[in-house]
């Protein structure tokens, strides 16, 4: 069993950020990535931009320089592989952690790789910072588990010609019905709230109402999708019911943490589903045990959170500091 004093579940911006802290107490951390470093990132949308300002997703004391005034996906990618290579982070991608358990002063973290190769560690401290991505907001309708229905969206070129259906209010939602329409989609965008979310980007959200005032983008307020079909939609809303066309559906409705994977480690829910641990020192009610990032966010899970995401590295490492003392 490899003996390691620290390892951190999740090479996300904050995982590569709590590794930097952790070397500055004397730590040297293994951190453990199911995919590749920063594979949400790499998941968004390709010609995505943040909504942060570089400065504001810096980590490891390296500054963040874009073309600009918002980094884009592909710049965020280039950075945050940069800052993991000078620092010197040891991470081991590919590799999926399935169970913590308790064992005398620290843990026994159990996983595999990916060609389903056994791989067993004991640490002394744990950091969970796996984020949300994996673990979209299902609808529980009908038809969800057909082939046309993504939580995701990449880019706007497959879906040439085609009526699409958004679900969502947020910005995920705003800035890909914007990009369909470029490309000639018929995009309806279907949200439950009653008028447009406040989070949206400021510099984004004239445009969008111009297009539906146009007409070019269709805006549902107040309804909901209540069944998926092979072509076509079910929704509800303050005009009853309607089936309206449609090719694709993207239910852009947010992600979730892992909850039974938290749970099966000792880690306790709150009521509104979100798991339990201290604000200051970011431990969980484990001793040992330590949340980073977005799995930390309780409500908000994009991108903005590694605005804050990347300080909780400083203080997991000034309690394990406190202990050490």
């Amino acid at each position: 069993m490899q003996k390691e004093e620290a390892i951190i579940i999740g090479a996300g911006p904050c995982g590569l950020a709590a590794a930097i802290e952790l070397q500055r107490i004397g730590l040297n951390p293994l951190t453990i990535e199911k995919r590749n470093i920063v594979y949400s990132i790499s998941q968004y949308p390709t010609y995505m931009q943040f909504f942060s300002t570089p400065d504001r997703l810096e980590i490891g004391d390296i500054p963040f320089t874009t073309a600009s005034e918002k980094p884009s996906r592909l710049e965020a990618l280039h950075y945050y592989r940069v800052a993991a290579q000078r620092h010197q982070i040891r991470v081991q991608a590919y590799e999926t952690i399935k169970s913590i358990e308790r064992e005398d002063d620290g843990f026994v973290v159990k996983g595999e790789n990916r060609f389903g190769e056994p791989r067993s560690y004991f640490a002394r401290y744990v950091i969970i910072a796996t984020g949300y991505f994996d673990n979209p907001n299902v609808l529980g309708i009908p038809g969800e588990e057909l082939d046309k229905v993504s939580h995701f969206f990449r880019e706007s070129h497959p879906y040439v010609g085609m009526h699409v259906a958004i679900i969502g209010g947020s910005n995920s939602a705003i800035d890909a019905a914007l990009e369909l329409e470029r490309v000639g989609a018929k995009v309806t965008v279907i949200y439950r709230g009653e008028s447009y979310s406040s989070s949206i980007k400021p510099w984004v959200r004239p445009g969008f109402e111009k297009k539906v005032s146009q007409g070019l983008i269709q805006m549902r307020f107040s309804y909901t999708v209540t069944a998926i079909g092979n072509n076509d939609i079910t929704i509800q809303g303050p005009e009853g019911v309607e089936l309206i066309p449609n090719d694709f559906v993207l239910a852009l409705t947010g992600f979730h943490p892992d909850r039974n994977f938290l749970t099966q480690t000792g880690v306790t829910m709150e009521a509104e589903g979100y798991p339990t641990f201290n604000e200051t020192t970011m431990e969980t009610n484990v001793p040992g045990i330590y949340l980073a990032g977005v799995v930390a966010s309780r409500h908000e899970a994009n991108e903005i959170f590694i605005e804050s995401g990347r300080y909780h590295g400083n203080k997991i490492a000034d309690h394990i500091m406190s202990k050490r003392d």
